[in-house]
């Protein structure tokens, strides 16, 4: 099976594509065109095809030949300087029209937990109109709506654990920090999409996915804390004033360990049935707790110098 994937250099990518690899599947992966050197996954036979997913002519080249295309591309890592619009509602509406249009066999999307086209944040309601794309489109397609994924290189644990590293004494809180998230292993997502696009029975479905654990984001935290071996004292404060913050940190920063797409995700639960991973894909998830080793392992002061080296090179 040939397969496209679009975001495949991202932070899920970097874990799908090898997996898609190692399966027998040919993969071909879309590059939005930079100036910078795109982060390949070292060491896998990929194809490479250069394209904006708004641009019509260069998708329909890209798609020439393929079987599936798994739709990854998103803004969202940009915070507030994202344009949800034309990357994550068009730009997905474009990718499901040229997928009917080239015959593909599925579209499979990742999305989020409390996707909803209605919903009052940003980036719920860009995955909610994204979605309804697809469904409206005419292909084919599984959706996967997924809880927050952690892994090496995710903005989410590691976010955390360069605040915790570079600020110290406290730790900022929005709310009263019990808001429930499913933390996801980003390979276990990766597998669970490998063999999602393989099955009959996936087709024309939206399966909610999470770890296997509902845990509130203070207990997130302290378990970052237990890795790093270092406690700071919760400081909760209003969403209000923490968003002015995480707005001036974004604005400030080249990368910003936190965004605003990242208060709002702690706004609501984000949770779904623990069974679904076991039952549906008989896979049993890993729990936050036995997978963050790679946190302990890295040079945090590295990680800053490398950030002000970026803001210095932009």
């Amino acid at each position: 099976m040939k397969i496209l994937v679009t975001g495949g250099t991202g932070f899920i990518g970097r874990s799908l594509v090898p997996k898609l690899v190692d399966a027998g599947h040919q993969v071909r992966l879309l590059i939005r065109p930079s100036k910078h050197s795109p982060r390949v996954p070292k060491g896998v036979p990929v194809e490479i095809a250069v394209s904006s997913v708004a641009d019509p002519r260069g998708l329909r080249s890209a798609m020439n030949g393929v079987d599936v295309v798994v739709h990854l591309a998103s803004v969202e890592r940009q915070g507030a300087y994202a344009d949800l619009m034309r990357i994550d509602i068009e730009g997905t509406r474009l990718v499901a029209q040229i997928a009917r249009e080239s015959a593909i066999k599925r579209l499979v999307y990742l999305s989020h937990l409390g996707a909803d086209r209605f919903s009052a944040f940003p980036i719920s309601k860009a995955k909610g109109l994204a979605e309804e794309a697809i469904r409206n489109a005419g292909v084919n397609y599984t959706i996967f709506r997924s809880a927050v994924a952690f892994g090496e290189g995710d903005t989410f644990t590691n976010g955390i654990a360069q605040l915790l590293v570079f600020i110290p004494f406290l730790f900022f809180v929005p709310g009263d920090g019990k808001t429930l998230l499913q933390p996801i292993w980003v390979e276990d997502l990766a597998t669970v999409v490998t063999w999602g696009l393989e099955e009959e029975q996936t087709l024309n479905q939206i399966y909610d996915v999470g770890g296997p654990e509902m845990l509130s984001f203070c207990a997130v935290v302290e378990t970052i804390m237990e890795v790093l071996e270092k406690r700071r004292r919760f400081f909760y404060v209003a969403p209000p004033f923490l968003r002015a913050l995480t707005i001036f940190l974004e604005t400030s920063l080249p990368r910003s360990p936190v965004s605003v797409f990242w208060l709002d995700y702690l706004a609501v639960n984000h949770t779904c049935a623990l069974d679904t991973l076991p039952r549906v894909f008989r896979l049993m998830p890993s729990r936050l707790s036995q997978r963050i080793d790679y946190l302990r392992a890295k040079n945090w002061w590295n990680v800053l110098w490398q950030n002000i080296r970026v803001g210095g090179e932009a």
